[in-house]
Protein backbone atom coordinates (compact mmCIF):
# COMPACT_ATOMS: atom_id res chain seq x y z
CA UNK A 1 0.00 0.00 0.00
CA UNK A 2 1.16 3.68 -0.95
CA UNK A 3 2.42 5.94 1.75
CA UNK A 4 0.03 9.21 1.88
CA UNK A 5 2.45 11.91 1.50
CA UNK A 6 2.16 15.40 2.24
CA UNK A 7 4.13 17.89 -0.05
CA UNK A 8 4.52 21.54 0.05
CA UNK A 9 4.91 23.62 -2.90
CA UNK A 10 6.69 26.42 -3.49
CA UNK A 11 4.00 28.75 -5.96
CA UNK A 12 5.40 31.68 -6.72
CA UNK A 13 9.17 31.47 -7.55
CA UNK A 14 9.52 30.04 -11.00
CA UNK A 15 10.04 32.16 -14.32
CA UNK A 16 6.72 30.94 -15.25
CA UNK A 17 4.37 31.93 -12.79
CA UNK A 18 2.08 30.70 -10.53
CA UNK A 19 -0.81 29.71 -12.67
CA UNK A 20 1.37 26.53 -14.45
CA UNK A 21 2.31 25.64 -10.67
CA UNK A 22 -1.30 25.28 -10.00
CA UNK A 23 -1.96 23.12 -13.33
CA UNK A 24 1.07 20.78 -12.15
CA UNK A 25 -0.37 20.20 -8.55
CA UNK A 26 -3.76 19.30 -10.83
CA UNK A 27 -2.03 16.77 -12.90
CA UNK A 28 -0.37 15.42 -10.04
CA UNK A 29 -3.44 14.77 -7.63
CA UNK A 30 -5.21 13.47 -10.81
CA UNK A 31 -2.28 10.85 -11.55
CA UNK A 32 -1.50 10.06 -7.95
CA UNK A 33 -4.36 9.58 -4.61
CA UNK A 34 -2.30 9.08 -1.98
CA UNK A 35 -0.71 12.43 -1.93
CA UNK A 36 -2.38 15.78 -0.29
CA UNK A 37 -0.47 19.48 -1.69
CA UNK A 38 -0.37 22.52 0.48
CA UNK A 39 0.85 25.40 -2.17
CA UNK A 40 2.54 28.37 -0.77
CA UNK A 41 2.42 32.03 -2.32
CA UNK A 42 -0.17 34.95 -2.38
CA UNK A 43 -3.18 33.87 -1.22
CA UNK A 44 -5.52 35.78 -3.53
CA UNK A 45 -3.56 34.83 -6.28
CA UNK A 46 -3.27 31.07 -5.76
CA UNK A 47 -6.86 30.68 -4.62
CA UNK A 48 -8.13 32.57 -8.20
CA UNK A 49 -6.05 29.95 -10.15
CA UNK A 50 -7.30 27.33 -8.19
CA UNK A 51 -10.42 28.29 -8.74
CA UNK A 52 -10.29 28.00 -12.65
CA UNK A 53 -8.12 24.98 -12.66
CA UNK A 54 -9.41 22.71 -9.68
CA UNK A 55 -13.00 24.07 -8.56
CA UNK A 56 -13.59 21.87 -5.26
CA UNK A 57 -10.34 20.39 -4.48
CA UNK A 58 -9.94 18.99 -0.97
CA UNK A 59 -6.49 17.53 -1.26
CA UNK A 60 -5.08 20.73 -1.69
CA UNK A 61 -4.61 24.06 0.89
CA UNK A 62 -3.01 26.96 -0.08
CA UNK A 63 -1.08 29.01 2.80
CA UNK A 64 0.27 32.57 2.43
CA UNK A 65 3.54 33.83 1.97
CA UNK A 66 3.54 37.77 1.70
CA UNK A 67 7.21 37.48 -0.14
CA UNK A 68 8.96 36.00 -3.53
CA UNK A 69 13.03 35.10 -3.48
CA UNK A 70 14.17 36.20 -6.83
CA UNK A 71 16.48 34.73 -9.52
CA UNK A 72 18.82 37.48 -8.19
CA UNK A 73 18.48 37.46 -4.75
CA UNK A 74 21.75 36.57 -2.92
CA UNK A 75 21.28 33.09 -0.43
CA UNK A 76 22.18 35.58 2.47
CA UNK A 77 19.78 37.93 1.43
CA UNK A 78 17.09 35.58 0.95
CA UNK A 79 17.32 34.14 4.40
CA UNK A 80 18.01 37.11 6.40
CA UNK A 81 15.49 39.51 4.05
CA UNK A 82 12.75 36.75 2.85
CA UNK A 83 11.80 35.03 6.15
CA UNK A 84 8.08 34.79 4.84
CA UNK A 85 8.73 33.96 1.04
CA UNK A 86 6.97 31.27 -0.55
CA UNK A 87 10.25 29.57 -0.27
CA UNK A 88 11.14 29.56 3.26
CA UNK A 89 7.84 29.27 4.43
CA UNK A 90 7.39 25.69 2.09
CA UNK A 91 10.64 24.39 3.72
CA UNK A 92 9.26 25.18 6.77
CA UNK A 93 6.51 23.46 6.24
CA UNK A 94 8.79 20.43 6.65
CA UNK A 95 10.79 21.20 9.30
CA UNK A 96 7.55 21.79 11.24
CA UNK A 97 6.23 18.32 10.46
CA UNK A 98 3.21 19.76 8.39
CA UNK A 99 4.67 18.29 5.06
CA UNK A 100 6.93 15.68 4.08
CA UNK A 101 8.59 17.52 0.97
CA UNK A 102 9.17 20.54 -0.33
CA UNK A 103 9.08 21.38 -4.39
CA UNK A 104 10.41 24.78 -5.36
CA UNK A 105 11.21 26.13 -9.00
CA UNK A 106 13.14 28.95 -7.46
CA UNK A 107 16.69 29.77 -6.79
CA UNK A 108 18.66 27.14 -6.37
CA UNK A 109 21.48 28.95 -4.26
CA UNK A 110 19.18 30.14 -2.33
CA UNK A 111 17.03 26.90 -1.94
CA UNK A 112 19.75 25.21 -1.04
CA UNK A 113 21.07 27.83 1.55
CA UNK A 114 17.73 27.95 3.01
CA UNK A 115 16.90 23.98 3.21
CA UNK A 116 20.76 23.43 5.28
CA UNK A 117 19.35 26.40 7.55
CA UNK A 118 15.87 25.26 8.48
CA UNK A 119 16.30 21.60 7.64
CA UNK A 120 19.98 20.88 8.47
CA UNK A 121 22.75 17.94 7.22
CA UNK A 122 21.49 14.37 7.91
CA UNK A 123 24.06 12.86 10.63
CA UNK A 124 27.26 11.82 8.45
CA UNK A 125 26.79 13.99 5.90
CA UNK A 126 28.95 17.10 5.95
CA UNK A 127 27.46 18.88 2.73
CA UNK A 128 24.32 18.65 0.45
CA UNK A 129 24.50 17.52 -3.00
CA UNK A 130 22.37 17.98 -6.09
CA UNK A 131 21.29 14.42 -7.76
CA UNK A 132 18.96 14.43 -10.86
CA UNK A 133 18.14 11.60 -13.29
CA UNK A 134 19.41 11.85 -17.22
CA UNK A 135 18.45 9.44 -19.71
CA UNK A 136 20.98 6.83 -20.60
CA UNK A 137 21.64 3.40 -22.75
CA UNK A 138 19.20 0.73 -21.50
CA UNK A 139 17.33 2.98 -18.93
CA UNK A 140 18.77 5.98 -17.22
CA UNK A 141 21.66 7.25 -14.80
CA UNK A 142 21.54 9.44 -11.55
CA UNK A 143 24.79 11.98 -11.86
CA UNK A 144 25.68 14.06 -8.41
CA UNK A 145 26.95 16.48 -7.35
CA UNK A 146 25.62 19.22 -10.53
CA UNK A 147 26.76 22.21 -9.03
CA UNK A 148 25.98 22.50 -4.94
CA UNK A 149 29.95 21.97 -4.44
CA UNK A 150 32.99 22.81 -6.38
CA UNK A 151 35.25 21.50 -4.32
CA UNK A 152 35.06 18.28 -2.50
CA UNK A 153 37.10 15.96 -0.55
CA UNK A 154 37.41 12.05 -0.90
CA UNK A 155 34.90 11.88 2.17
CA UNK A 156 32.53 13.99 0.26
CA UNK A 157 32.47 11.83 -2.75
CA UNK A 158 31.87 8.83 -0.86
CA UNK A 159 28.83 10.40 0.78
CA UNK A 160 27.65 11.34 -2.57
CA UNK A 161 27.99 8.12 -3.49
CA UNK A 162 26.07 6.71 -0.61
CA UNK A 163 22.88 8.97 -1.25
CA UNK A 164 23.32 8.29 -5.32
CA UNK A 165 22.84 4.53 -4.33
CA UNK A 166 19.57 5.26 -1.88
CA UNK A 167 18.35 7.29 -4.67
CA UNK A 168 18.66 5.93 -7.68
CA UNK A 169 17.29 2.16 -5.81
CA UNK A 170 14.66 3.84 -4.74
CA UNK A 171 13.70 6.35 -7.96
CA UNK A 172 14.07 2.98 -10.51
CA UNK A 173 14.04 0.09 -8.59
CA UNK A 174 17.38 -1.40 -9.21
CA UNK A 175 19.00 -3.36 -6.68
CA UNK A 176 22.41 -2.38 -5.79
CA UNK A 177 23.15 0.06 -8.50
CA UNK A 178 26.17 0.11 -10.27
CA UNK A 179 28.20 3.23 -8.85
CA UNK A 180 30.81 4.95 -10.59
CA UNK A 181 33.52 7.88 -10.05
CA UNK A 182 34.00 10.79 -13.16
CA UNK A 183 37.27 10.48 -14.09
CA UNK A 184 39.96 11.31 -17.33
CA UNK A 185 40.60 7.95 -17.93
CA UNK A 186 39.46 4.30 -16.49
CA UNK A 187 42.50 3.72 -15.79
CA UNK A 188 43.52 3.26 -11.82
CA UNK A 189 46.47 5.36 -12.49
CA UNK A 190 44.24 8.27 -13.62
CA UNK A 191 43.11 11.51 -12.00
CA UNK A 192 43.73 13.61 -9.09
CA UNK A 193 44.49 12.35 -5.68
CA UNK A 194 41.19 13.03 -4.58
CA UNK A 195 39.28 10.58 -7.14
CA UNK A 196 41.63 8.23 -6.47
CA UNK A 197 41.05 7.98 -2.62
CA UNK A 198 37.20 8.31 -3.26
CA UNK A 199 37.84 5.06 -5.62
CA UNK A 200 39.70 3.19 -2.72
CA UNK A 201 37.12 3.86 -0.42
CA UNK A 202 34.11 2.69 -2.55
CA UNK A 203 36.24 -0.39 -3.39
CA UNK A 204 35.82 -1.34 0.25
CA UNK A 205 32.73 -0.80 1.03
CA UNK A 206 29.11 -2.90 0.68
CA UNK A 207 28.30 -0.55 -2.50
CA UNK A 208 28.25 -1.83 -5.94
CA UNK A 209 31.36 0.23 -7.13
CA UNK A 210 32.17 -0.61 -10.84
CA UNK A 211 35.44 1.90 -11.22
CA UNK A 212 36.05 5.11 -13.10
CA UNK A 213 33.75 6.25 -16.07
CA UNK A 214 34.90 8.69 -18.44
CA UNK A 215 32.76 11.36 -20.20
CA UNK A 216 32.00 9.54 -23.11
CA UNK A 217 30.64 6.18 -21.40
CA UNK A 218 28.19 8.19 -19.43
CA UNK A 219 24.97 7.51 -21.96
CA UNK A 220 26.50 3.76 -22.60
CA UNK A 221 24.64 2.12 -19.43
CA UNK A 222 27.98 1.37 -17.83
CA UNK A 223 26.71 2.67 -14.51
CA UNK A 224 23.62 3.35 -13.13
CA UNK A 225 25.12 6.22 -10.78
CA UNK A 226 27.66 8.74 -11.63
CA UNK A 227 29.45 10.40 -8.55
CA UNK A 228 31.62 13.80 -9.13
CA UNK A 229 32.21 16.99 -7.59
CA UNK A 230 29.65 19.92 -8.26
CA UNK A 231 31.94 21.75 -10.72
CA UNK A 232 32.47 19.04 -12.89
CA UNK A 233 29.22 17.60 -12.70
CA UNK A 234 27.44 21.23 -13.54
CA UNK A 235 29.65 21.48 -16.35
CA UNK A 236 28.78 18.08 -17.88
CA UNK A 237 25.60 18.40 -17.24
CA UNK A 238 25.36 22.40 -19.45
CA UNK A 239 27.31 20.27 -22.14
CA UNK A 240 25.09 17.56 -22.83
CA UNK A 241 22.22 20.40 -22.49
CA UNK A 242 24.10 22.32 -25.36
CA UNK A 243 24.48 19.08 -27.12
CA UNK A 244 20.97 18.16 -27.37
CA UNK A 245 20.24 22.06 -28.53
CA UNK A 246 22.68 20.90 -31.45
CA UNK A 247 21.77 17.86 -32.24
CA UNK A 248 17.89 19.16 -32.52
CA UNK A 249 19.45 22.32 -34.81
CA UNK A 250 20.93 20.29 -37.05
CA UNK A 251 17.88 17.84 -37.46
CA UNK A 252 15.77 20.53 -38.09
CA UNK A 253 17.77 21.92 -40.90
CA UNK A 254 18.09 18.46 -42.46
CA UNK A 255 14.72 17.75 -42.72
CA UNK A 256 13.88 21.16 -43.62
CA UNK A 257 16.72 21.55 -46.66
CA UNK A 258 14.17 21.67 -49.80
CA UNK A 259 11.19 19.41 -50.77
CA UNK A 260 12.93 16.20 -50.51
CA UNK A 261 14.03 16.57 -47.19
CA UNK A 262 10.52 17.47 -46.02
CA UNK A 263 9.13 14.53 -47.43
CA UNK A 264 11.72 12.52 -46.10
CA UNK A 265 10.90 14.00 -42.51
CA UNK A 266 7.24 12.88 -43.24
CA UNK A 267 8.46 9.65 -43.02
CA UNK A 268 10.42 9.61 -40.32
CA UNK A 269 7.65 11.59 -37.92
CA UNK A 270 6.85 8.34 -36.25
CA UNK A 271 10.83 7.77 -35.43
CA UNK A 272 10.72 11.05 -34.62
CA UNK A 273 8.05 11.52 -32.42
CA UNK A 274 9.29 8.45 -30.49
CA UNK A 275 12.97 9.84 -30.15
CA UNK A 276 11.94 13.17 -28.73
CA UNK A 277 9.45 11.64 -26.11
CA UNK A 278 12.35 9.25 -25.06
CA UNK A 279 14.99 12.70 -24.80
CA UNK A 280 12.43 15.33 -22.84
CA UNK A 281 13.89 16.67 -20.76
CA UNK A 282 10.68 17.32 -19.08
CA UNK A 283 10.78 13.76 -18.57
CA UNK A 284 13.47 14.00 -16.05
CA UNK A 285 12.69 17.09 -14.84
CA UNK A 286 13.36 17.50 -10.92
CA UNK A 287 16.50 16.95 -9.37
CA UNK A 288 17.14 16.28 -5.03
CA UNK A 289 18.58 18.16 -2.50
CA UNK A 290 20.33 14.76 -0.87
CA UNK A 291 21.71 14.88 2.70
CA UNK A 292 19.46 17.22 4.13
CA UNK A 293 17.26 16.16 7.06
CA UNK A 294 14.05 16.08 4.97
CA UNK A 295 13.30 16.22 1.23
CA UNK A 296 13.58 18.83 -0.83
CA UNK A 297 13.39 18.35 -4.66
CA UNK A 298 14.35 21.62 -6.97
CA UNK A 299 12.22 22.07 -10.58
CA UNK A 300 14.09 23.89 -13.03
CA UNK A 301 12.95 27.28 -12.99
CA UNK A 302 11.66 27.62 -16.09
CA UNK A 303 9.88 24.31 -16.44
CA UNK A 304 6.14 23.80 -17.63
CA UNK A 305 3.26 22.19 -16.17
CA UNK A 306 4.34 18.73 -17.12
CA UNK A 307 7.61 18.80 -16.04
CA UNK A 308 7.14 20.31 -12.60
CA UNK A 309 4.34 17.68 -12.11
CA UNK A 310 7.60 15.15 -12.52
CA UNK A 311 9.16 16.99 -9.79
CA UNK A 312 6.53 16.43 -7.65
CA UNK A 313 6.08 13.02 -8.45
CA UNK A 314 10.02 12.61 -7.83
CA UNK A 315 8.89 14.29 -4.36
CA UNK A 316 6.14 11.33 -3.81
CA UNK A 317 8.32 8.85 -4.32
CA UNK A 318 11.19 9.80 -2.01
CA UNK A 319 8.63 10.27 0.85
CA UNK A 320 7.33 6.68 0.18
CA UNK A 321 11.21 5.36 -0.04
CA UNK A 322 12.09 7.76 3.33
CA UNK A 323 15.01 8.45 1.42
CA UNK A 324 16.69 10.25 4.17
CA UNK A 325 16.10 7.72 6.44
CA UNK A 326 17.79 5.48 3.90
CA UNK A 327 20.72 7.26 3.54
CA UNK A 328 21.02 7.62 7.52
CA UNK A 329 20.88 3.86 7.57
CA UNK A 330 23.56 2.76 4.59
CA UNK A 331 26.09 5.80 6.12
CA UNK A 332 25.80 3.65 9.69
CA UNK A 333 26.35 0.19 8.17
CA UNK A 334 29.53 1.53 6.25
CA UNK A 335 30.92 2.89 9.45
CA UNK A 336 30.23 -0.04 10.92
Amino acid sequence: MATHSIISIDAMSGDLGAEVVVRACHAALADNPNIELIVVGDEQELRGHAARVFGDEPRLQIVHASQVVEMSDSPIDAMRKKKDSSMRVAINLVQEGRAQACVSAGNTGALMATAKFVLKMLPGIDRPAIITELPAKGGTLHMLDLGANTLCTADHLFQFAVMGSIVTEDITGIENPRVALLNIGAEDTKGHDTVKEAASMLKGSTMNYVGFIEGSELFTGKADVVVTDGFTGNVALKTMEGTVGLAKHYLKRAFTRDLFSRFQALLARPVLKGLRKRMDPRRFNGATLVGLNGIVVKSHGSADAYAFMHAIQTAAVEVEKQVPQQIGNLLQKEAA
